[in-house]
């Protein structure tokens, strides 16, 4: 968890700094943190626009430049033709829904995350599958 939270040190979010990792057979496959895609501006350099229209955390999640670090570890892993199925995946922050819905059908089979992230529908979603979900408090 303390390299998942390094990786999230290089996030660009004015909102929140999120770092991901996969694990697999004690090996890191990947990392992600949240950010804008590649050769796109960040909010950093152009503002956040969700600061600028107060929207809440959790809500309209498409109204955003950036991905989630759950999602850049997943694409990184895509990108580069690494498998990430049975990996374990940690995380800062408990996965949203969208992420909780890449998260499962990547193939992740366990979830260690650190802080908690409000999102009844993940909660569901995670709950209606055998993935393994657990929060370590450091």
């Amino acid at each position: 968890m303390s390299i998942a939270a390094m990786v999230a040190q290089r996030s660009t979010c004015l909102r929140r700094k999120v770092g991901a990792i996969i694990v697999k057979d004690k090996r890191i496959l990947t990392t992600g943190y949240n950010g804008a895609p590649v050769k796109m501006k960040h909010c950093q350099d152009v503002g956040c626009i969700r600061l600028k229209d107060s929207l809440p955390s959790g809500e309209r999640h498409e109204l955003c430049r950036g991905l989630h670090a759950e999602q850049n570890a997943i694409i990184q892993a895509a990108y580069h033709g690494i498998a990430i199925n049975n990996a374990i995946l940690y995380c800062t922050n408990k996965p949203c829904v969208i992420c909780a819905k890449m998260i499962i059908n990547s193939g992740i089979i366990k979830v260690y995350y650190r802080d908690d992230y409000s999102d009844p529908l993940a909660d569901q979603i995670f709950a209606e599958t055998t993935m393994e979900l657990e929060r370590l408090i450091l």
